[in-house]
């Protein structure tokens, strides 16, 4: 029997190398589609780069999905690339827009044009539901974006619904809720208090600026979501799923966890920064998970507490990598 081939876009984000580790783990042939650049960035999947075939194509360019779908021939298809960080979508909206919108409605023409059996994932989020209506948010909560990204999150959901009932495609989209991981980009919050806790518990920086303090977030570990995603395309019929823990965070609770498994005090060393505030906040977001618990008979593992010191131990080591390469 021949192996299953999926083909991932953003595999080079965080969700995109822990999902090819999973699918490699699976048994799959995984195909990675990156967009060409004058510098690659492929750390986070370095250690993958021999065991996934890596594709160029561009979710800006309709022939290149055409084509690469065509030579790949995958059963399966995740679409993860995206310009995901909210404050950027402020700034660059239009390119968010082309990108996170757009970008979907090109890649599901390309599956519906070339093998409309192909079954499709799409990264849907928690950011749709904005200001949100109700709490906790399931699938049926109305969206209410507050962002750039929102907006553009909630036009590739809706136009993934539409092809999935317009053209009979195995269309599914993950509504996931904030998840976090080592591999997190360093300009995303989490990252930025684990890094800096880390830095200034070894003597290398002393103050950290950050926005909104009092966001509410449901945070959960990466590596779980994955699976999540997964599990969706396995089922008889598409449909969407919200995934998260239930739980909620704030920054504030996070610098208080990071700092404290370090010895230190975070009001000692932690600013707010009236500049890094959005136009438009999302207030609160709170996950309600049940029906995919109940159907796909995923949840999550990892708790809050042992997340935020998941991230932290992964610092101190890049930072204890980066001494010893330099013989200190």
């Amino acid at each position: 029997m021949s192996k299953k081939r999926a083909l991932i876009t953003g595999v080079t984000g965080q969700d995109g190398s822990y999902l090819a580790e999973f699918l490699l783990a699976k048994g799959y042939e995984v195909t990675g589609m990156v967009r060409r650049s004058s510098s690659e960035n492929f750390e986070r999947i370095s250690h993958l780069v021999d065991q996934i075939d890596l594709r160029q194509a561009d979710l800006l360019d309709q022939f290149s999905l055409v084509n690469i779908i065509k030579d790949v021939a995958p059963q399966e298809v995740y679409n993860l690339a995206a310009q995901s960080f909210v404050p950027t979508s402020f700034s660059q909206p239009l390119l968010t827009a082309e990108f996170t919108a757009l970008g979907v409605t090109r890649i599901l023409e390309a599956i519906r044009l070339v093998d409309p059996s192909i079954r499709f994932y799409q990264a849907s989020s928690s950011e749709m539901f904005g200001k949100v209506h109700e709490s906790p948010q399931r699938e049926t909560t109305p969206f209410y974006p507050r962002s750039p990204y929102g907006v553009a999150k909630l036009y590739g959901h809706w136009i993934t619904v539409n092809y999935r009932e317009s053209y009979d495609l195995f269309a599914c989209s993950g509504i996931l809720f904030n998840h976090e991981s080592p591999r997190r980009g360093r300009e995303f919050v989490t990252r930025k208090i684990a890094e800096s806790a880390a830095r200034i518990s070894r003597g290398l920086a002393d103050k950290l600026f950050l926005g909104n303090m009092d966001a509410r977030r449901d945070w959960g570990y990466a590596p779980e979501y994955v699976e999540a995603m997964w599990l969706m395309l396995q089922q008889d019929q598409p449909k969407d799923y919200v995934i998260g823990t239930g739980g909620q965070n704030t920054p504030q609770e996070f610098c208080e966890h990071a700092f404290a498994h370090l010895g230190l005090d975070y009001r000692d060393h932690v600013r707010v920064d009236p500049n890094l505030l959005r136009p438009a906040e999302v207030e609160h977001l709170l996950a309600d998970a049940r029906l995919a618990e109940e159907e796909l008979g995923w949840k999550p593992r990892t708790t809050f507490r042992e997340l935020v010191e998941i991230m932290v131990d992964a610092e101190l080591e890049r930072i204890q990598e980066k001494r010893s390469a330099r013989g200190i």
